[in-house]
């Protein structure tokens, strides 16, 4: 079998798969773009629409609904007050909207594809026998590979987010309505066909009331399937909940990670058990019962109830719509520095009068954001090594604008008290021959692996093990508190540096370059479109001190937000100088 494998000719279909993407991106660009334009403005008013609902109102009304729904049973109209008063007082009510409408969207699409399919399926063996390998395959493709054809089709944003949602969520809604229309008693079918009812009357009136019960388990499947992409979604820049989860994991943020994990569970229980509830059997009426029943006030409190919350919510989306001409969209990554440099910008703009949208994005989708026009500006380049990929990649596409930060460096990291190795030629065995890295689309991750090479560190089996900054940082102090040997990747700033007593390893070769700057770069026709924000973009810098002040004290229990206002209130004139 080994021998007959390595007869066959290695098949290209990575490269096949990448043409096939770019041909699709470069010649259908201008339906992408429309798509992604149409997303963007649906979703959009659908989130000011939610979040427009006072929340008082959404809470009492919501809980009215459910308790309509539920009778006498009290327990989950309980649950859906308690659990949607402690997402409010975790200020995270904005961020579930956003969830709620992601998850909406995705599973509303799903549903009209994959309902009619399903059926198609059902009826013709040929499409059921074509379409279950595909389904399996959506099934069983790990979800971040979708993430990389979203990306590809339509940037970043929410757009992309729904579009990974639907190919990981659909499966569920066409197997379970192709197997709903197949369990329909053949009798009935029969019967129907002998009293001359045409394809259309089967369907309507036999085979999908009798399916109802299993393509709504389906359906329900489908929308905790999308919920379960926000995370994944949110690596390239969808909105929400998921946000504050990858937030928390690339910061090794237990309590960050703990509560927004559990503003996701309230939300997905409390869909969860509504879906089962519309799926419920309605209990038969007798025929004595009297034909206006003592239970329409139920009806009539539900639609004023919803009417209420609708309404409220279309006022505020109609009379508080901005223009996303005046915000001023930054992209950033997760790293401690950027995260300083970039809430310092983006708090300067807001005290100045602009909105400003913030998305943290791996390194290399950052780069394209930019190039693509989907973000304004990023204050996260650093040249000319880190970055000098993405760089030559897509020069030509953005303005480089000039350095924020003079004096950054890279290098193999290690704690003082390792005086066994004070250069990367000194590396022999120490910390089991493993250098513990960050995120793998970093810049520093490739300049790692290159000079694993050039110092032929790989022949002696060393290894980068890439995870996240805030997973490295966690790993260095256990390290250091217990006095074992650790390599890490670092660069300065970093609070590290001020936090540890940690030093560089000697790079003879330079393979982890030298002295950087960090530079701000921005989409073309900023410029020209934003000139007041381009130019107050333009002016801003600081120094190595004061971006490590501000990651020492987010490392110290500040959020970014908080640290960056402090930084601004210490240093006002500098800042006004930006603007001026």
């Amino acid at each position: 079998m080994f021998v007959l494998a390595n007869l066959i000719p290695k098949i290209p279909f990575g490269p096949w798969v990448d043409s096939g993407v770019d041909w699709l991106t470069k010649h259908l660009s201008g339906l992408f773009n429309a798509i992604q334009n149409g997303g963007n403005v649906m979703m959009d008013t659908m989130t000011n629409a939610l979040t427009g609902i006072p929340t008082w109102l959404f809470i009492i009304g919501l809980t009215i609904l459910t308790a309509l729904m539920f009778g006498k049973k009290w327990g989950f109209p309980l649950f859906t007050f308690i659990g949607l008063i402690i997402v409010e007082n975790q200020g995270l009510w904005s961020n579930m909207m956003n969830t709620f409408t992601l998850v909406l969207m995705a599973s509303l699409i799903s549903v009209i594809i994959g309902v009619p399919l399903g059926i198609w399926m059902a009826k013709n063996d040929v499409v059921n026998n074509i379409v279950q390998p595909i389904l399996d395959f959506m099934q069983t493709m790990p979800a971040f590979v979708y993430l990389i054809p979203a990306v590809a089709f339509f940037g970043i944003g929410v757009v992309p987010g729904v579009f990974a949602s639907v190919i990981f969520a659909l499966p569920p809604t066409v197997r379970m309505a192709n197997l709903g229309i197949r369990q329909v008693p053949t009798d009935l079918v029969e019967a129907a066909d002998s009293f001359g009812s045409t394809g259309t009357q089967k369907l309507f009136k036999i085979e999908l009331p009798l399916a109802k019960k299993t393509i709504f388990s389906g359906i329900n499947q489908t929308l905790m399937l999308a919920l379960s992409m926000v995370v994944v979604a949110s690596m390239i820049g969808a909105p929400g909940l998921g946000r504050g989860v990858l937030a928390a994991v690339q910061d090794a943020d237990i309590g960050k990670g703990f509560v927004n994990g559990i503003a996701l569970v309230i939300l997905a229980i409390i869909i969860d058990r509504l879906t089962q509830k519309m799926n419920a059997t309605p209990n038969q009426k007798t025929d004595q019962q009297p034909k206006h029943s003592k239970y329409h006030w139920k009806a009539w409190t539900a639609i004023v109830v919803a009417l209420a919350m609708i309404g409220s919510g279309v006022a505020h989306a109609i009379t508080t719509a901005k223009s996303q001409e005046e915000t001023v969209k930054i992209a950033t990554t997760p790293w401690d520095s950027e995260k300083a440099s970039s809430n310092v910008l983006a708090q300067a703009l807001r005290q100045h009068g602009y909105e400003v949208e913030m998305t943290s994005l791996d390194n290399s989708i950052m780069w394209q954001s930019i190039a693509n026009g989907q973000a304004d500006v990023s204050v996260s380049a650093w040249l000319p090594m880190t970055h000098k990929a993405q760089y030559n990649k897509y020069k030509s596409q953005l303005d480089m604008m000039g350095p924020n930060l003079k004096g950054a460096t890279n290098g193999l990291t290690v704690p003082t008290y390792m005086t066994d190795v004070n250069s990367i030629e000194d590396l022999q065995d120490q910390a089991g021959k493993k250098i513990t890295g960050i995120e793998p689309g970093a810049g520093i991750s490739k300049l790692t692996k290159n000079t694993i090479k050039d110092y032929g560190l790989d022949q002696k089996g060393w290894k980068l093990s890439e995870s996240s900054t805030g997973a490295m940082t966690v790993a260095l102090g256990k390290a250091i508190k217990e006095k074992k040997p650790i390599i890490v990747t670092g660069w300065q700033p970093h609070w590290m540096f001020q936090k540890y007593d940690l030093k560089y390893l000697k790079d003879p070769k330079k393979s982890m370059g030298s002295s950087e700057n960090i530079y701000t770069m921005s989409r073309k026709g900023m410029k020209e479109d934003k000139p007041d924000a381009y130019k107050a973009v333009d002016k801003f810098h600081w120094s190595k001190d004061d971006m490590s002040s501000v990651m020492l004290d987010m490392s110290n229990g500040k959020s970014a937000k908080q640290a960056a206002n402090k930084w601004i209130k210490e240093h006002q004139s500098q800042v006004d100088a930006w603007f001026k």
